[in-house]
């Protein structure tokens, strides 16, 4: 009989703080340590606490490095946790710059509030950059398809490229007990045909638990080649009546996947000879290391093959320095400004929102997922004002979304990578989605011959 239990610690219920306890045989092994994002005080509420001893986990295992799947992790490194991290190459490089960066907003943000006298205990940092630095002494870096042992656990594990981001995998995990049970966590599945990052490539055999994401499970996405060309049309309209197109981001996958479009753009004379500005740090040091790891790029696309500075162009400037961007502030005459975060919550967009975001002549551009309770969904459903560090802000600019680019699968491409799996799934597990979302994905599975599909909530333990 097994001895396996999984707990859902993340993400359970709702999309962000992925974080899945495995225990089996009294070995620990956590999926993903995810930063939540959302309502302020709830949201460090849920990322101060660890619902378990750090001390006690064995091993972690990270699908990839957006923050609300690895942003507790330096958290974890504070607390006690010296054991090893498991991720592939590309996503151990990534978790170098995304937790240095998100240590440095957590407390430049508090001494912005402290200044004005506004700093709560919910803007207490997390950690700090130490914290985030011990986190790389723990990784240790696996190629896409090669076994490797997850150290004292008596657990083999192997990823596949998830096709989300650069570096993302889904995980196989398989105990060497007779009855352990092979337990599969899909990550965050990706998109076919998405620039750069190769196809979702899913993990083939039996399995015993599937923990699958459920993000896009009520949408279907229009492709990405449409995504372009409606970016395409917003620039040059936006441009004719001398705007800026502000473009929230999330500096990781989706901000490449940008400067891809407009490169793409800009070769075709699809667009005018207009600035564009990213203005991110992070940003920055995640190009570079997309800069690192060509062997994982897409070479079935002609851009990749042909073009040796795929992420460059004349027209692209990177901005690093915080007097660089306080003059994107004056700037004057029509521009591209792609700043971080995605979600509107933290970062340099806040600045450019308050400085550009009442302007009807301008735009703000929505091409990622906004989580309930955060800035980019109260801007989606037309608030205003809306409250950016504390005050009221007036929002004039147009506000458009582009769903075709997202990195998450929608419904059908779900279904495509379930399909993918081979057969049998013996039991399911709906994590990373909204409601209706993850009652979406529960249908999908059942109707893909699933027998026995759960909705985990928050803390809710599982016997596999």
């Amino acid at each position: 009989m097994s001895q396996t239990t999984i707990t859902f610690w993340g993400a359970a219920g709702q999309v962000t703080g992925s974080c899945h306890l495995v225990e089996s045989h009294g070995r620990r092994i956590l999926l993903d340590a995810g930063l939540f994002q959302g309502r302020r005080q709830e949201s460090h509420r849920l990322n101060a606490e660890t619902p378990f001893d750090p001390r006690q986990l064995d091993a972690v295992i990270l699908s990839h490095a957006h923050i609300d799947h690895s942003g507790r992790l330096p958290l974890l490194a504070k607390r006690g946790f010296d054991g090893p991290i498991h991720a592939t190459p590309a996503t151990r490089d990534l978790c170098a710059v995304m937790l240095a960066d998100s240590a440095h907003i957590q407390e430049s943000d508090f001494r912005y509030l402290q200044k004005r006298g506004r700093a709560g205990a919910e803007a207490e940092p997390l950690y700090t950059a130490a914290d985030a630095l011990k986190v790389q002494e723990l990784m240790h870096a696996h190629p896409y398809g090669r076994s490797f042992h997850v150290d004292g656990t008596g657990y083999t594990a192997s990823f596949t490229d998830a096709g989300h981001i650069l570096g993302s995998a889904s995980v196989a995990l398989q105990g060497d007990r007779d009855g352990d049970p092979r337990i599969v966590f899909s990550g965050d599945i990706g998109r076919w045909e998405q620039p750069i990052i190769r196809d979702p490539s899913a993990p083939r055999g039996p399995i015993d638990a599937l923990i699958i994401e459920s993000t896009y499970a009520l949408r279907s996405h229009g492709t990405v080649r449409s995504a372009s060309e409606m970016l395409g049309e917003i620039v040059r309209r936006v441009a004719r009546r001398g705007g800026k197109i502000l473009i929230p981001s999330f500096a990781l996958g989706r901000t490449q996947e940008l400067v891809y479009a407009l490169h793409e753009l800009l070769r075709e004379d699809a667009i005018p000879d207009i600035p564009i500005y990213i203005d991110s740090p992070l940003a920055f040091a995640a190009t570079d290391v997309f800069r690192m790891h060509p062997e994982i790029f897409d070479r079935t696309e002609p851009l990749v093959r042909e073009e040796a500075h795929l992420l460059d162009h004349p027209n692209v400037h990177y901005i690093r320095d915080v007097a660089d961007s306080k003059r994107l502030n004056g700037l004057g005459g029509p521009a591209v400004i792609i700043a971080a975060s995605g979600m509107m919550e933290s970062g340099r967009i806040l600045h450019h929102l308050i400085n550009h975001g009442d302007s009807p002549k301008n735009a703000i551009v929505i091409v990622g997922f906004q989580a309930e309770h955060t800035l980019g969904r109260r801007i989606l459903e037309g608030r205003d004002p809306v409250r950016i560090y504390g005050e009221e802000r007036h929002i004039g600019a147009e506000v458009i979304t582009i769903n075709g680019y997202s990195a998450h699968a929608d419904k059908d491409e779900l279904r495509r990578w379930l399909r993918d799996l081979g057969r049998p799934v013996h039991r399911a597990f709906c994590v990373h989605g909204e409601p209706d979302s993850l009652e979406a994905m529960k249908k999908i599975l059942e109707e893909e011959g699933v027998p026995r599909v759960d909705v985990p909530t928050h803390g809710e333990t599982f016997e596999i």
